[in-house]
C-alpha cells in the first residue's frame, strides 16, 4: 500500500554539522561519516513538517542522519503511533521501503558491526549501530545510527513500546476511529450470503431481524439454525450457520461434543443445481484406538448425503477431505483427535492431503524471505549481488552460485506448500463439479488448513466470489465468521492480553540455515542482542495462513486472468491493509471476541476504504483487472494438475528486493494504460460529436431562420406585387374617367382632366412617406419610390373640377350637393355632360370600391 508524500517545507538540516550534512547528502551513503567524530544532537521535533501524517497518527520519537542501509540513502527516521517512517534528507520525500506500519514488523534487533578499513586501525575504528526490521510482508530493512547519539535506544524503545501494545484498544484504529469508513455490522452482510446461498436472494437481512431470531429461513435441503446465537455452544463459530434440514438442534448440540473444539459439521456452499455441498468441521474424536463413535455426528455427516436429483433412490456419494498427512492424523489420535473411519459413514471415501502445519509454513516463509534478501536488488546488508552490480559473480560466488540459490529456493518449500493448496482445492472443487458428490474438509482445529482449502474451492465453483462484492462475502464467510484466529497468526493483541509475536528475536531463531545479514558482510564482527525466552515461546502462534492463501489467490489469477474482477494490485493493497491493523475487521480470534471489543462501531471497515479507492478512479483503478471477462468463466474454474505450478509472485515476493523486476513485464499495467489511453480518446470523441452536434443544431437554426426569410421575402414580394395591381387598377379607373395618369421615374403621379378648362392641371404626388402630427404625410427622400400625399381641412380642399361640373349641371344631383356617382342617375342613365365621356364597359371589368374614391 503506497504510503503518502508530504509535502515540501522549509527546515533545517538534520545534521549538526553543516559540512558534515552536505557531505551525506552528496554521497547519499552512511559510509562517508566520519562516525568517531560526530557528537550526540537533540532535534526539537517542531522542525519537521508533519503533513505527511495521517489522522490521529502522532510522533513519538524521531532520529536524525539515518542511513537506510538497503539503498544507501540517508534521512530522518520517525516512529509514530501508527508506522515506522523514513524520510529522505534531501527531497523530504517518504521512502516507501523504509516505512513500515508497526504491526506489520514481525521482529527487529539491535546490531553493532565492526569495519576494519587497516589492520593497525581496526581497533580505532568505531563499530556500526545499525537496527535490523523484519516485516511480515517479505521485507528485511537496516538502519544506520550514528554512534554516541543514543538516537538508535530512543527509537529501539520507542518500537518496543508501540509494537506490543498492552491491550487491543491500544492500536491505532482504535485511536482512529472509524472515520469516513464506516463498518456496517458484519452479521448483516453474513445473513446476506447465507439467503444467496439458499436461493432466498430476494430477502435482506437487517439488524432487526437479528435480534428477533427471524432469520431462520430454509430450502428443501438446508436451514439456518441460530442454536449458537449466544457462542455458547462453539465460541469460534458464527451466531448462524447451514446444516441440514432434517438436523434438529437439539441434534446439532449433540454432534458438536464429538468434534474438536465443538467444531461440528456445517455447510460451506451448495450448489444451486445439483445439490452437492461443501462442508466444513474440525477432527472427530475418534481417540487413540479409533473406536469412538457418535451417532448424531454419523447422522450430520449422512444428512450431507441428499439424493441425486434425477435419480431416485441413489444417494450421492461424500469425500472426506483431512487437510493432514495421514501420519500426523493419527498422532492426534493420542490426545483424543483422530480421523474419520470410512465404515462409520456411509457411502464415504476419506482421503488425506498432506498439508503441512502452522510451524512449517512459518519457517518456509522465513526461508524465502531471507532467500529474497540475499539475492536481491536491494539487499539489506548494503552489499550489491549480481544483479544490482552487474558484475561477473552471481550470489557472491562464480556461476556455480546459481545452482545454489536455486536449490535454495526450492528448499524454502513456500512454492511446494502453495502447490499443494491448489492441488487439494482443485480436487475438492473438480468432486463437486463433475461428479455431484458432497465434500467434507477438516484438518485438526478446522480453522487454518481448513480455511484455506474450502475457501479457495468456494472460488473455483462459484464465478460470485470471484468479484468485488463476492470476494468479500468469501472471506467474511468462510476467514472471519469461522473463527480463523487472526490475533494469533498474524501476531495482534489480544481481548486476553498483550501482542503473542515476539519483536526482539535474533534473526536465526527462525530462518533455517541462512545467516543473518550483518553476518553476509566482507569483514568485521557482529554482536546481537539475545533475544528474550519468554518471547520465543510467544512466537509458537504466528503463521502466515491467510498470506499464503491470498497468494493461492495470485496464482490462480495468473493462469485465468479473464475468471477474476479484481487485479493481483488489489490483493497486494488487501493483504498490506490487514497486515497494518489500520482498520478493525480481521481484529481478534473470532467473531464472537469482535462483537466484545465493539470492532465494528469503534474502528474504521477495510471495505469501505478500499471501495473509496476503487471509486475515486472508477475503471481505470489499479485494482480493477482490465481483462475481466465474466461471460469467459461463468462456470466452475477446474486447473488439470500439471497448470497447478506456482511461481514467485513478483508484485508481492519480489518489490522490496527486487523492485523494478516486480513491475517489469505487467501486462496488467500496459493494459490498463492502453484502456486509459482509448477512455481519453473516447471521452474528446464523444466531445467532438458534442461539438458537432452543436454545429448542426445552429445550422439547423440557420437554416430555419432563411427560410423564414425566405417566407418572409415571398410574401413581401406578392403584397408589392398586389399593391401594383391595385395601382394599375386605380390608374384605369382613373383613365376611364377620362383623367391622364403618369407615374413619373421620381414617384410623382400626374392626373390631367380632358376637356375641362383648367390651365394647370391636378397633379396627385404619390412615394412612400412618413406621416407627421399635423396631418401631412411626408416624402421620405431616401426610398426609391416616394409617395407624398397633404391631407388638408375640408373649407381648404379646392373644387374637383369634375365634381363642379356634376354639382352644377347635372339634374339627378342630390339636395345635400354630393356626388353619388356610381349610384347616381347619370350612371343608370349613362348621360354625358359637358365633354365627360365615360366608358362604362371598361367600368363592367373593374372592380371599383368607394374607397377609391373616399377622402382620407
Amino acid at each position: 500500500m503506497a504510503s503518502p508524500k508530504p509535502r515540501s517545507s522549509a527546515r533545517t538540516t538534520s545534521l549538526r554539522d553543516s559540512e558534515e550534512s552536505e557531505r551525506l547528502e552528496a554521497t547519499s551513503s552512511w559510509e562517508a561519516l566520519e562516525w568517531f567524530k560526530i557528537e550526540p544532537v537533540s532535534r526539537s521535533v517542531s522542525h519537521v513538517n508533519l503533513d505527511f501524517l495521517l489522522e490521529a497518527e502522532e510522533l513519538i520519537v524521531e532520529g536524525y542522519g539515518v542511513v537506510l542501509v538497503n539503498t544507501d540513502e540517508a534521512g530522518t527516521l520517525i516512529v509514530t503511533n501508527f508506522r515506522l517512517i523514513f524520510l529522505s534528507e534531501g527531497t523530504r520525500n517518504i521512502i516507501a521501503l523504509g516505512t513500515i506500519p508497526l504491526a506489520t514488523i514481525e521482529k527487529f534487533t539491535k546490531t553493532a558491526v565492526r569495519v576494519q578499513s587497516t589492520l593497525r586501525q581496526f581497533d580505532k575504528t568505531p563499530s556500526r549501530r545499525l537496527l535490523q526490521v523484519i516485516g511480515k510482508d517479505m521485507r528485511i530493512i537496516v538502519f544506520a545510527f550514528r554512534p554516541k547519539t543514543k538516537q538508535r535506544r530512543a527509537v529501539f524503545d520507542a518500537l518496543l513500546r508501540c509494537t506490543k501494545p498492552a491491550s487491543l484498544r491500544d492500536l491505532y484504529a482504535f485511536f482512529c476511529g472509524p472515520s469516513k469508513f464506516n463498518n456496517t455490522n458484519p452479521k448483516v452482510r453474513l445473513l446476506n450470503e447465507y439467503f444467496r446461498l439458499l436461493g432466498k436472494g430476494s430477502y435482506h437481512a437487517s439488524m432487526s431481524m437479528i435480534e428477533s431470531g427471524s432469520f431462520t429461513f430454509s430450502n428443501d435441503e438446508w436451514r439456518i439454525s441460530s442454536i449458537n446465537s449466544n457462542y455458547n455452544m462453539c465460541p469460534s463459530y458464527p451466531f448462524a450457520f447451514i446444516v441440514p434440514r432434517g438436523i434438529s438442534d437439539e441434534e446439532v448440540i449433540q454432534a458438536s461434543t464429538f468434534r474438536a473444539r465443538c467444531r461440528l459439521p456445517v455447510v460451506s456452499w451448495c450448489h444451486p443445481v445439483t445439490g452437492a455441498v461443501l462442508a466444513r468441521s474440525s477432527q472427530p474424536l475418534v481417540g487413540l484406538m479409533m473406536n469412538m463413535r457418535s451417532n448424531t455426528d454419523e447422522k450430520l455427516v449422512a444428512a450431507l448425503c441428499t439424493q441425486l436429483s434425477g435419480v431416485m433412490g441413489e444417494r450421492r456419494k461424500l469425500y472426506i477431505a483431512d487437510a493432514r498427512p495421514r501420519k500426523n492424523a493419527l498422532a492426534n489420535g493420542a490426545m483424543g483427535g483422530g480421523s474419520e473411519s470410512s465404515s462409520n459413514y456411509f457411502q464415504s471415501e476419506i482421503v488425506f492431503f498432506g498439508i503441512d502445519n502452522i510451524h512449517a509454513m512459518r519457517d518456509s516463509l522465513a526461508r524465502l524471505r531471507d532467500y529474497l534478501d540475499t539475492y536481491g536488488a536491494s539487499s539489506s546488508d548494503g552489499m550489491s549481488s549480481f544483479l544490482r552490480h552487474g558484475g561477473w559473480t552471481w550470489g557472491g560466488g562464480n556461476l556455480s552460485g546459481m545452482s545454489a540459490s536455486v536449490s535454495t529456493l526450492g528448499d524454502s518449500g513456500w512454492l511446494i506448500h502453495v502447490q499443494n493448496i491448489l492441488a487439494g482445492s482443485a480436487w475438492i472443487a473438480a468432486r463437486v463439479a463433475l461428479e455431484s458428490a458432497s465434500v467434507l474438509v477438516h484438518c485438526s482445529d478446522g480453522w487454518d488448513r481448513t480455511t484455506q482449502l474450502v475457501s479457495l474451492a468456494n472460488l473455483l465453483l462459484d464465478p460470485y466470489y470471484r468479484t468485488f462484492t463476492g470476494f468479500q462475502a468469501l472471506i467474511e464467510k468462510d476467514w472471519l465468521a469461522f473463527g480463523h484466529p487472526f490475533s494469533d497468526r498474524i501476531g495482534m493483541p489480544t481481548i486476553f492480553g498483550s501482542s503473542n509475536v515476539p519483536f526482539e528475536l535474533s534473526r536465526q531463531s527462525s530462518v533455517g540455515s541462512f545467516p543473518s545479514s550483518p553476518m553476509r558482510q566482507a569483514s568485521g564482527s557482529f554482536t546481537s542482542q539475545a533475544p528474550s525466552s519468554s518471547h520465543a515461546q510467544n512466537l509458537n502462534n504466528y503463521s502466515p495462513i491467510f498470506l499464503q492463501w491470498i497468494d493461492c489467490v495470485s496464482q490462480l489469477l495468473r493462469m485465468y486472468p479473464f475468471a477474476f474482477e479484481f487485479s493481483s494490485g488489489f490483493l497486494v493493497d488487501f493483504l498490506d491493509c490487514v497486515l497494518s491493523c489500520r482498520f478493525g475487521n480481521f481484529f481478534c480470534n473470532s467473531e464472537k471476541e469482535r462483537q466484545q471489543c465493539v470492532v465494528s462501531e469503534a474502528c474504521g471497515c477495510l471495505w469501505a476504504y478500499l471501495a473509496d479507492l476503487r471509486a475515486s478512479e472508477g475503471s481505470s483503478h489499479v485494482h480493477y483487472n482490465p481483462f475481466y471477462d465474466p461471460l469467459k468463466h461463468n462456470g466452475p474454474l477446474l486447473p488439470p494438475a500439471a497448470a497447478l505450478a506456482p511461481t514467485l509472485w513478483p508484485r508481492f515476493h519480489l518489490r522490496w528486493a527486487c523492485p523494478s523486476e516486480a513491475e517489469a513485464g505487467e501486462v496488467e499495467g500496459q493494459c490498463r494504460k492502453m484502456a486509459i489511453k482509448f477512455s481519453e480518446l473516447q471521452k474528446a470523441k464523444e466531445v467532438a460529436e458534442r461539438k458537432a452536434k452543436e454545429v448542426t443544431i445552429a445550422m439547423e437554426s440557420l437554416s430555419a431562420d432563411l427560410r423564414h426569410e425566405k417566407q418572409l421575402s415571398s410574401s413581401a414580394v406578392n403584397l408589392a406585387k398586389r399593391a401594383s395591381k391595385e395601382s394599375e387598377a386605380i390608374k384605369r379607373a382613373v383613365q376611364s374617367l377620362g383623367c391622364k395618369v403618369h407615374f413619373a421615374s421620381t414617384g410623382d403621379c400626374t392626373v390631367g382632366i380632358e376637356s375641362y378648362p383648367v390651365d394647370n392641371p391636378q397633379k396627385f404626388a404619390s412615394s412612400p412617406s412618413k406621416r407627421v402630427p399635423d396631418g401631412t404625410v411626408q416624402l421620405d427622400e431616401k426610398s426609391d419610390l416616394s409617395v407624398s400625399i397633404t391631407v388638408m381641412a375640408e373649407d381648404a380642399i379646392p373644387s374637383n373640377p369634375v365634381a363642379g361640373v356634376c354639382e352644377t349641371l347635372c339634374p339627378l344631383r342630390t339636395r345635400d350637393g354630393v356626388c353619388k356617382w356610381p349610384d347616381a342617375g347619370c350612371a343608370q342613365l349613362g348621360s354625358q355632360f359637358l365633354g365627360l365621356k365615360a366608358n362604362f364597359e371598361a367600368f363592367d371589368q373593374l372592380s371599383i370600391y368607394d374607397s377609391y374614391f373616399r377622402s382620407e
